[in-house]
């Protein structure tokens, strides 16, 4: 489940009066019947079986291999590369610019250095070690997804952040100079360095606290630089918007799509493997990469679940999947074929991760 916790500055009405998609001081779904918000005694019960009722293989019970990135490596490589550097954190070159998406490089996706939940890894690379980073998307503003340590620490090396209505504004109350930001509702497209970016619809909440739900909205993304077309879905449950984002920007060379931290009580937040393998043929992907999970413990099913049950269902289905391990670089026209990184040193049943805390 996406986290968020704290509450942040209001933000002025009169800033998105203009979306469809926002009324009443809230933004809103395009499905108005689709429950997302878990409310606040969704959230408690949430946070309550996340802390107590953890199924003993929702961890990895062996280190998560990762491939240490360099900058000159990262500089040296050709365009339409990719490297997964966590979670929905994806650093990309394309046409010579570097862009990343969602970062969140901090230890725990909370708003507390002390608990809430911890990586599994580190990062391939840190921020310092980064070379000058043209653009960053952000799809909204849940701690998993918005990390403000990270984006004050990009801040410098950044020339343009791009977000979904309101995200920015948090932003710019952080400290990021206003004239790097700008931010779009959904279908609304831009141009930046010669990369058009398209906000498209999702279906999801937003907030960092328990009185501001909704104050800001989430988006997925398209990334067209006319040879190489992205989809990124950001946070979103399963609805008909994917197959109108295919009809309208499709079909992607690669679909990035959320296959984790899923759960059947959240059916309008987050997407079912099976979910997510149908946004992908809705998107018109040619080759999908599962992303949002592997990096932090937000769910109650086993860490490799994700990527056994989307490597079990692509297979089925004849659909070409990617699944580089942390810090590995992905051709994204010509991308390997998948290896169950995850399988390292873990075991494979419930019943031999018992035996081994025991």
């Amino acid at each position: 489940m996406s986290i968020g916790l704290l509450t942040c500055g209001a933000h002025p009405a009169a800033t998105y009066d203009r979306s469809p998609h926002y009324g009443e001081g809230r933004f809103h779904n395009a499905d108005p019947a689709a429950k997302v918000s878990p409310g606040f005694s969704g959230t408690v019960r949430a946070l309550w079986r996340l802390l107590f009722d953890k199924p003993v293989d929702a961890s990895p019970l062996a280190p998560v291999p990762v491939r240490r990135l360099s900058r000159q490596a990262l500089l040296e490589a050709p365009d339409d590369s990719l490297w997964r550097l966590g979670h929905s954190t994806l650093l990309l070159k394309l046409d010579g610019h570097f862009w990343l998406t969602d970062p969140v490089f901090s230890e725990r996706a909370s708003p507390m250095s002390f608990m809430g939940p911890k990586r599994f890894h580190a990062p391939p690379l840190s921020i310092d070690e980064l070379p000058e980073i043209t653009g960053v998307v952000i799809s909204h503003d849940h701690y998993d997804h918005l990390d403000r340590a990270a984006v004050l620490a990009l801040a410098p090396k950044v020339r343009h952040f791009v977000t979904a209505l309101g995200v920015g504004d948090r932003l710019a109350a952080w400290g990021v100079p206003a004239a790097k930001i700008e931010q779009l509702d959904w279908w609304q497209e831009t141009r930046v360095e010669g990369l058009k970016i398209a906000a498209t619809p999702a279906q999801h909440f937003s907030g960092r606290g328990l009185s501001d739900g909704n104050r800001t909205l989430w988006a997925s993304w398209v990334l067209d630089t006319g040879r190489t077309r992205i989809f990124f879905s950001g946070d979103s449950g399963y609805f008909d918007g994917f197959a109108r984002i295919g009809e309208r920007y499709g079909p992607f060379d690669l679909s990035m799509v959320e296959t984790g931290a899923y759960d059947a009580g959240w059916p309008g937040v987050h997407m079912q493997p099976e979910q997510s393998l149908q946004a992908h043929l809705d998107v018109r992907g040619k080759v999908m990469m599962p992303i949002h999970n592997g990096t932090f413990d937000l769910a109650l099913h086993p860490w490799t679940e994700p990527f056994e049950s989307i490597l079990a269902l692509a297979r089925q289905r004849g659909v070409a999947l990617a699944t580089p391990e942390m810090g590995e670089r992905l051709d994204i026209h010509a991308p390997s074929p998948p290896m169950p990184w995850w399988r390292e040193g873990q075991p494979a049943n419930k019943q031999a991760h018992a035996l081994v805390r025991e």
